[in-house]
């Protein structure tokens, strides 16, 4: 009971305060792909924490660490006590309903919002190559329309589509600097890492960690793309190319080059921030993981104690 307490506690503190608390962290600005990484391990450490919760009442948390055959063996003892009355058996049923509705859930967002997403690439990417023309120079689908734009659909067939009025209101160099963000989209796997914090959000949307997530993912995605866009060193190109795009952008259907915090990421490329520190780097990279095992080691926490005093659970 203790231990399934305090899982549900960080549940609920990680996804009200931590949302509070990684937004205020302006390092994520500074290193976008690390930001990511934090708010997805953080996320699902949430979603991870209430399914275990479930589970150790369920199960007595000790024989969580004592191999499958305690681990079996523990289940088979705590099912039959719970079910000898009629109160254990309704806690037994609570418990039990509560992981599985978590995994139930979870699997079920995660696989409709793929199924969705996915189809929605393929549609787009055909309908794009039907309505638009290749151009192998460029290396992406060159669609005739009167508003600038450039974006990326993702899934399997990975498309660049820009219109024609893009190459009529930017010089070469910034299309250039253009189709390189987009296909470091494709290249880093934004789209996923975007479904990732979108399945969390749908599984658990009153909590503000899952919609900060989202939210701040959408953005760090593409400040990391203008990062890989700009390791030479050069960003003004791709400042005015975002500059230009943000002043015509309309709703784009995939990842777009400037319909996200375009002011802030156009401030950011003008005005380049330190980077961190190696030293911090592996002090946030080692806070992420830290997150991401809290809820296995808060639940194994009863476990590791006894064997840490030789008393190993029995099966």
């Amino acid at each position: 009971m203790t231990v399934a307490a305090v899982l549900l506690v960080y549940a609920a503190s990680a996804g009200t305060v931590g949302s509070r608390l990684l937004g205020r962290a302006r390092w994520a600005l500074r290193a976008p792909l690390l930001g990511i990484g934090t708010y997805l391990a953080a996320a699902w450490s949430v979603v991870a924490a209430l399914g275990l919760a479930g589970l150790t009442l369920a199960v007595h948390a000790t024989a969580l660490g004592g191999g499958l055959s305690h681990l079996i063996g523990a289940c088979v003892l705590r099912l039959r006590d719970a079910y000898a009355t009629p109160g254990g058996a309704t806690a037994a049923g609570l418990c039990l309903t509560l992981a599985g509705a978590v995994m139930a859930r979870t699997a079920l967002t995660a696989l409709t919002h793929l199924r969705a997403v996915r189809r929605q690439a393929v549609q787009h990417a055909q309908t794009a190559r039907l309505v638009g023309r290749r151009e192998p120079a460029l290396g992406a689908v060159l669609v005739d329309h009167e508003q600038p734009a450039a974006y990326c659909v993702a899934g399997p067939h990975p498309t660049v589509i820009l219109t024609t009025a893009t190459l009529q209101a930017l010089d070469p160099e910034q299309v250039d600097a253009v189709l390189a963000h987009e296909r470091a989209h494709l290249a880093s796997h934004h789209h996923r890492l975007l479904a990732i914090a979108r399945i969390a959000r749908q599984v658990l949307p009153c909590l503000p960690l899952m919609r900060d997530a989202d939210t701040q993912i959408t953005r760090l995605v593409e400040m990391h793309a203008d990062d890989a866009a700009t390791t030479d060193g050069d960003t003004g190109p791709l400042a005015t190319a975002l500059a230009v795009l943000a002043a015509a952008a309309g709703p784009a259907p995939g990842l777009a080059a400037a319909t996200t915090d375009a002011v802030q990421r156009i401030q950011r490329l003008l005005r380049p921030a330190e980077p961190l520190s190696r030293v911090r780097r592996q002090l946030l990279r080692a806070g992420a993981a830290a997150l991401a095992l809290t809820p296995v080691l808060l639940a194994l926490t009863p476990a590791m104690v006894a064997l840490a005093l030789g008393r190993v659970p029995a099966a």
